[in-house]
């Protein structure tokens, strides 16, 4: 296979999409990748129509896994693309990532109660914020510090509590003329771990929508690797238009993003959605993440169950704050509920920006199950 300084920067996409076939489990030799490269060259190409013919000669999947191939060929070549999410072969959950690209009024009727909004229908609509005074930037400085931390594999010079760096030693000790200098020593690193927030967008959350999203907009520029999706009858990535340093036009810009407001709740199909897709999926693995929603899930359960479930175990510590909690009466008693009681580390009150920037900052210490806080409160 071509590697190092070889490899034209153009075909890194390529090596890059063999990669994660390979992790996937189909069987892809070095020399199918040299031809894959070599036939995208020869081609042109034209478009990308091109490159998906010559990968399915070149690369071959089996007959009975051509689904999946074409699955993976959408989800890391396109920005924008549909996911069949399996179970239901009637109903796509829409997919759209504003690309990662960087740096580029709510009318609520307080007479509602909560979930009397909550439906599977989809209902597309726009929305628009307003500047108002939140307390949100003691927030914004203590969060990169409060967030879990990871030891990475990248390691540091340190004077103490490390391990020997062979190679510099030997270097200090070949300029020494074989005199033997103090241990020159390394660490590994330790940094925050990410932070995912997934915000239902639906129409039973409508009253809470508005601070959730000053909240995410208050997370990206706070945390170095904070990312923000919203959850309705379609799945939106808003990171980009979030890292906008004005929240006015970030807020604009994430609102014009969205296109599913105040619609349908299909909560368990959106999260399969977001883990069908590889790139996605990666943004929880080891992560801190935190779903802001009601989980008022009409109808059967199962994928929402199994969403979660799938999603618990890439996440360092998953987290359900729901506005529902801040009522002293709740208690999680719907199916939905009490299926994914098991798999969530936290149930929280989500009906406050306090309640919840304190929870969050309070990431990094542990704290007792959520099954065995609910089971001695009730």
């Amino acid at each position: 296979m071509m590697r190092g300084k070889s490899l034209p920067r153009a075909a890194a996409p390529l090596l890059g999409f063999a990669r994660l076939l390979r992790r996937y489990g189909f069987a892809i030799a070095p020399d199918q990748v040299s031809s894959l490269m070599q036939a995208v060259t020869l081609l042109g190409p034209r478009s990308m129509a091109d490159i998906r013919e010559a990968a399915l000669a070149t690369l071959a999947p089996p007959p009975d896994r051509r689904d999946e191939f074409e699955a993976h060929f959408q989800s890391h070549f396109y920005g924008n693309t549909s996911a069949m999410v399996e179970g239901d072969a009637d109903e796509e959950t829409c997919i759209k990532d504003d690309g990662g690209a960087d740096e580029q009024q709510i009318e609520a009727d307080r007479q509602q109660e909560g979930g009397e909004l909550s439906s599977a229908l989809e209902q597309l609509s726009r929305r628009d914020f307003q500047r108002d005074d939140d307390g949100l930037a003691a927030f914004r400085r203590k969060l990169a510090s409060a967030l879990p931390a990871r030891r990475s594999f990248r390691t540091m010079r340190t004077h103490s509590r490390g391990k020997l760096d062979l190679r510099r030693s030997l270097r200090e000790i070949v300029s020494a003329d074989g005199d033997v200098p103090s241990p020159l020593l390394r660490r590994r690193q330790t940094v925050p771990r990410k932070l995912l927030l997934l915000i239902d967008v639906s129409g039973s959350m409508k009253l809470h929508t508005a601070d959730y999203l000053k909240l995410a907009h208050v997370a990206v520029q706070g945390a170095d690797r904070a990312e923000i999706f919203t959850l309705g009858t379609r799945l939106t990535r808003i990171t980009s238009a979030l890292r906008i340093r004005d929240r006015d036009q970030a807020l604009a810009r994430a609102a014009a993003q969205v296109d599913d407001w105040d619609g349908g709740t299909r909560m368990g199909p959106t999260l399969l959605a977001f883990l069908s897709v590889p790139r996605f999926s990666a943004f929880a693995r080891g992560a801190a993440v935190v779903i802001l929603s009601d989980a008022l899930e009409r109808g059967d359960h199962g994928e929402l169950e199994m969403a979660m479930r799938r999603l618990s175990a890439r996440a360092f510590r998953l987290s359900l704050a729901t506005p529902l909690a801040g009522d002293p009466r709740f208690r999680p008693a719907t199916a939905a509920l009490r299926a994914i009681l098991p798999v969530i580390d936290d149930l929280v009150d989500g009906s406050s920006l306090k309640g919840l920037t304190d929870f969050i900052l309070s990431l990094a210490r542990p704290a007792p199950a959520a099954t065995t806080i609910w089971k001695r409160v009730s």
